[in-house]
């Protein structure tokens, strides 16, 4: 029998809330946007209509109105200067994440970024660290046409690495983004930075962790071979 080519595999990471620990710090730099521009914002809106959505849809729940292309772009910078100045000083990887993403790529496993957030933050972060030579794949808000929970995100990001949803993964921490990934067809880990446990309970989430030193490379593999 002729030998089939063994499939590509592939993990697929949110960046904010799952490589960085830092929502605390885009809730409080969303909260302090708001409140210069005189928009009422709490916490809990932050989570159920800001987090894991691309900054289009974001600007226009608080402003509540549609969000010009012009507007869009001095806005986000806006914001997200903010976030930046106040996480700056507390720029690290999240917990076991650099020997998780080496073991995965021991497995020969693929490994690309789907995020929501704007280039700067990308830049801000993945070359901040550095994180950005583990991926074989970056995909952000500005190279799609529809944001989480939308799956266009990680169906793009799958692509790019050669991979398929069958044998693809997603690690995420937004309700937003667990949609996305399920929706593409991938299994998805929740990572219980946002959103507690129970909380995500109902997500459809093959498996709730705290952070990466609960996950071995070998499982994921055995997940998605």
């Amino acid at each position: 029998m002729p030998e089939t080519t063994p499939p590509v595999l592939a993990a697929l990471f949110d960046m904010d809330g799952v490589l960085i620990n830092n929502t605390d710090f885009h809730i409080n730099a969303w909260l302090q946007f708001a409140q210069k521009h005189d928009r009422p914002l709490t916490r809990d809106q932050y989570v159920e209509n800001i987090n894991g959505r691309v900054s289009a849809d974001a600007m226009a729940y608080v402003f509540q109105r549609p969000i010009t292309p012009g507007e869009l772009i001095v806005l986000t910078e806006e914001k997200e200067s903010i976030y930046r100045e106040l996480y700056r000083p507390h720029l690290q990887p999240a917990l076991g994440l650099l020997d998780f993403m080496n073991a995965l790529q021991a497995e020969g496993i693929r490994l690309a970024v789907g995020t929501s957030a704007p280039e700067s933050n990308v830049l801000f972060t993945l070359d901040g660290l550095p994180l950005r030579p583990y991926f074989d794949a970056v995909v952000d808000a500005s190279m799609i046409k529809r944001g989480k929970p939308d799956p266009e995100i990680y169906l793009t990001a799958a692509d790019r690495v050669g991979a398929t949803p069958a044998h693809s993964i997603v690690f995420e921490d937004a309700f937003s983004g667990i949609e996305s990934g399920l929706r593409a067809g991938m299994k998805v880990i929740a990572i219980a930075t946002t959103h507690s446990r129970d909380e995500l309970a109902d997500t459809g989430a093959l498996l709730i962790v705290d952070d990466f030193t609960e996950l071995t490379a070998d499982a994921i593999r055995a997940l998605i071979a």
